[in-house]
């Protein structure tokens, strides 16, 4: 099942990977990060700016990499910065992409303070034919207790057990 599993991510300070990390660990599958053709400035008002504005315009970004075998999957965990309580663009993008239907699609999300915010809420609109499971929520890069949360929520959602 492992090799039917993809981890796609977008991150932009590091926090969204370490996470995507430590769940490839717990149960395998293919990592994938998620890069914009135009990469985000690095500043943190800079970004929040640029990441409100596009949000706001409903703008997708054009991604600097395709998969060629996405029907090879059957589990896509998606994982995202928590931008202005939405996703972030470039994950829009890899959202709108590809054909979801009939996949299940576990979601991630790393935040400053602003929890799940709409997340599930913007997934489930871009991916309306596929099963979403709940979200995983982690503040920052979850410091010390990162992986027992990702383990507790693996199970929760069936995952592993």
């Amino acid at each position: 099942m492992n090799e039917q599993i993809l981890i796609a991510y977008y991150s932009h300070s590091a926090n969204t990977q370490k996470i995507a990390n430590l769940i490839q660990a717990e149960i395998g599958g293919t990592l994938y990060q998620i890069h914009p053709q135009q990469a985000y400035p690095r500043a943190y008002n800079a970004v929040l700016e640029q990441a409100k504005k596009e949000i706001q315009a409903g703008f997708r970004p054009v991604l600097a990499s395709q998969i060629d075998n996405m029907a090879a999957y059957e589990i896509i965990f998606i994982g995202t910065p928590n931008w202005w309580s939405s996703i972030a663009p470039p994950v829009a993008t890899f959202l709108s992409t590809y054909d979801f239907a009939g996949k299940t699609i576990a979601p991630f999300c790393t935040h400053g303070g602003g929890g799940l915010g709409r997340i599930e809420k913007n997934i489930a609109k871009l991916c309306p034919r596929s099963t979403v499971l709940s979200c995983l929520e982690i503040s920052g890069s979850g410091a010390g207790n990162a992986q027992a949360k990702i383990s507790a929520w693996l199970r929760t959602i069936g995952i592993t057990s």
